[in-house]
């Protein structure tokens, strides 16, 4: 808790420092941008994304995309030739997961983004981008979380029933574009760390669930791979399809969360997007990792996923966002299927209620649970329901305070009911937010 105040303390004065010298950008695709004087910028026109000639509001983490029409907020300053705009969350959460497997726990998540953008030459397009987590404050055994499992604590024996801390490096990256033409561009992204082209965007980063600090059960199917410890990844941009093709270092991170690791980049990623509308995007994506579990060398995966994003406006200030994703996790012979549905609503500035239903299949969790160390048991069909709700209130000119919480219900098979209980057990978070917007 003392780790808590201490990080919420250094936040506010930074947050309200820099809000007399930034502004504010809600959403940049389709607004009429004539009449607001940002020196140095023309305002004719809305800001182009670090990939291609589309408004920036289409990207989300890594190189992914997400619909035109989502909002895109941060505190946004010019340097010279350099657009900048920084963004971030801090949350201070309790969480208590209840039943034999449960646990309760006092924890620090969110991230700060600092983003740098400049052209160079009439058509190319440099960015700079970080991306830092406040998560291995929460200690290397993360937080508890029923029916998740990845990662180590340790280096000896897997997480289960615990979401593993992110590392306090979650990007460090660059990219550089060049536009053919009006609507075509090429691109090249390198990260350590970056985010691989696999997956819909992280799920911090997806307007339909980024208000709830929990993490999904279906994060090692999806979107597992937003921390890879090296990443080439290059693509072409026509219009409004988006095809890509990544080289990275497979191996998830380690117990080792300060640190910054390397690795051949041995695993590669494939990933077509599209969006069809401004209210819609769409992607399927392959990959195909070597050894990117840490106890279990020589143990390769591949993976398939597809999902589909819809956001809409919603009233005069708020959104609509939804998200339907699937994946395939393969290895040894076994395919493991993982379903994730997630909707959020902001009908204004205060109010946002979100809520997520999964549906996974898990062969980690008996050998985990026996104490077997690394290994797989039986499958067994798992699933998880959601729903919470944030209220803001504005704290500064770009920072707001916001109290929320969270209800879920987990559903185990009979096979499941030793070790979870006979009944579906439950879950509770109750949390505190900064944020910059």
């Amino acid at each position: 808790m003392r780790r808590l105040l201490a990080a919420l303390s250094l936040a506010v004065p930074l947050a309200l420092g820099g809000a007399a010298r930034a502004q504010s950008i809600p959403s940049m695709a389709g607004m009429d941008m004539k009449g607001m004087d940002m020196p140095g910028m023309d305002m004719s026109q809305p800001m182009t994304g670090a990939y291609g000639p589309y408004a920036m509001n289409r990207e989300a983490s890594g190189t992914s995309w997400q619909p035109d029409a989502s909002p895109h907020e941060g505190l946004h300053l010019m340097v010279g030739p350099w657009s900048v705009m920084f963004h971030g969350d801090l949350y201070g959460v309790y969480d208590q997961q209840n039943g034999p497997r449960g646990a309760e726990k006092d924890f620090v998540s969110g991230m700060f983004m600092g983003m740098a953008q400049r052209p160079v030459g009439d058509v190319g397009t440099l960015q700079l981008r970080a991306m830092l987590s406040p998560d291995p404050l929460m200690g290397p055994t993360g937080y508890p979380l029923l029916l998740a499992t990845g990662e180590t604590a340790n280096g000896k024996t897997p997480l289960v029933d615990r979401q593993h801390p992110h590392d306090l490096f979650m990007e460090l990256s660059a990219s550089y574009s060049v536009k053919l033409s009006a609507n075509d561009s090429v691109f090249v992204y390198a990260g350590l760390p970056g985010e691989p082209a696999f997956g819909p965007p992280a799920f911090m980063h997806r307007l339909s669930i980024e208000d709830s600090p929990e993490a999904p059960i279906s994060h090692h199917w999806l979107d597992s791979t937003h921390i890879s410890f090296g990443v080439l990844t290059g693509g072409l941009v026509r219009g409004d399809w988006k095809i890509e093709a990544s080289a990275y270092n497979g191996r998830e991170p380690d117990q080792h969360r300060y640190d910054i690791e390397t690795g051949a980049l041995d695993s590669t990623a494939v990933r077509l997007s599209w969006n069809p509308a401004r209210t819609l995007s769409l992607q399927v994506s392959w990959a195909d990792e070597i050894s990117p579990e840490q106890l279990e060398p020589g143990v390769d995966q591949h993976k398939v996923s597809a999902s589909a994003i819809y956001t809409v406006p919603f009233g005069d200030h708020g959104w609509w966002a939804s998200t339907a994703a699937w994946g395939v996790r393969s290895s040894q012979g076994v395919d493991l299927d993982a379903w994730v549905l997630e909707s959020a609503l902001k009908p204004n500035a205060r109010w946002t209620i979100f809520s997520r239903a999964e549906r996974v299949d898990n062969d980690e969790l008996i050998a985990a649970l026996a104490g077997l160390g690394a290994g797989h048991g039986p499958v067994f069909t798992v699933g998880k329901i959601s729903v919470g709700a944030i209220r803001d209130w504005p704290v500064g000119n770009h920072l707001s305070f916001g109290l929320g919480g969270l209800y879920a219900v987990n559903f185990v098979p009979g096979g499941l009911a030793a070790a979870y209980g006979d009944d579906d057990p439950t879950g509770f978070m109750a949390f505190v937010r900064l944020k910059l917007h």
